[in-house]
């Protein structure tokens, strides 16, 4: 029998396949979020497992107490009880709850439809918990707002950026601590704030250019 030819085997090798661009693009997408995901859940994972018992009734207090922003608005009513530039900080931190609000509840989890961490699996301990939501997961309207809050406040008002962002942090924290968030939920509910503050701020400074054309400014700075 004869040997085949290098003609045969050119003809017995399947054709190379070519991976479109676009594909190799979603393949290595999908690659990085399947990663991120582990990371994620490997965070909270972590979190659940650490004991911190003097840390667990008042984390679990702060996250309950920062439903609704109730904890901001009591401090935006203090704040307009002062003069003018405490008014204005005041309306700045509502209109930037406001928008990270809607942003948060109305599209996010809308749009990304995490759902909610499963908590028991996890083993958080029932020291943590607070009542479970039933929206979505992803982003963390607590932190999008809380963090809305302190950063337009903190721009009007510079000195209270400190203590309120400090606040915001916590509040973050709170709910990964409670086991109702993942940590990506909050990073993403941050960076809502933070794009929901400067919203505010320039709608403020259109709607009212002498009371926040400073502010505006200083944002602008970074200062």
């Amino acid at each position: 029998m004869s040997e085949p030819t290098s003609s045969d085997n050119a003809v017995a090798r399947p054709p190379t396949e070519r991976v479109p661009p676009a594909d190799g693009l979603r393949r290595a997408l999908a690659s990085v979020l399947s990663d991120l995901r582990a990371v994620d859940g490997a965070l909270y994972a972590a979190v659940a497992a650490t004991p911190t018992p003097a840390l667990d009734r008042a984390l679990r207090r702060l996250s309950h107490a920062a439903d609704h922003s109730k904890i901001s608005f009591a401090i935006a009513g203090a704040l307009a009880l002062g003069g003018a530039r405490q008014r204005r900080a005041a309306l700045a931190g509502v209109g930037a709850i406001a928008v990270a609000s809607a942003s948060a509840n109305l599209l996010g989890k809308r749009l990304v439809r995490r759902a909610r961490p499963d908590r028991e699996a996890a083993r958080v301990t029932v020291d943590r918990h607070v009542p479970m939501p039933t929206s979505a997961s992803f982003p963390s309207g607590h932190t999008a707002s809380a963090v809305a809050f302190a950063t337009a406040v903190g721009t009007v008002l510079p000195a209270t950026s400190v203590p309120l962002g400090a606040l915001a942090g916590a509040v973050a924290y709170s709910r990964i601590h409670t086991g109702v968030h993942y940590p990506g939920d909050v990073a993403a509910g941050a960076v809502l704030g933070i794009a929901s503050a400067a919203t505010a701020l320039a709608v403020g400074a259109a709607r009212f250019p002498a009371s926040f054309a400073s502010h505006r400014i200083r944002w602008a700075r970074g200062t």
